[in-house]
């Protein structure tokens, strides 16, 4: 998932963050690694169960929250 899918609204200081803080970054690489896990178990590319898929969403979301709160942080709306 891209980030000015994930939040349009910030999609350039999400551009700029990515580039200038390691810790953004860092979260905003794994969330997309997390995205792609799930799209690839849910068209049943890579196995995973119901609840396996379950677990990983969860943690996409708290990442998601995480980089939320960064924006927020570093200037957003």
């Amino acid at each position: 998932m891209k980030g000015n899918l994930m939040f349009p609204e910030y999609r350039h200081l999400i551009t700029s963050l990515k580039q200038t803080d390691p810790l953004f970054a860092r979260l905003f690489d794994r969330h997309n690694e997390l995205d792609q896990k799930v799209k690839n178990m849910e068209d049943r590319i890579e196995r995973g169960t119901p609840t396996q898929i379950e677990t990983l969403k969860k943690k996409k979301l708290l990442l998601k929250d995480e980089l939320y709160v960064l924006l927020k942080k570093a200037g957003g709306h």
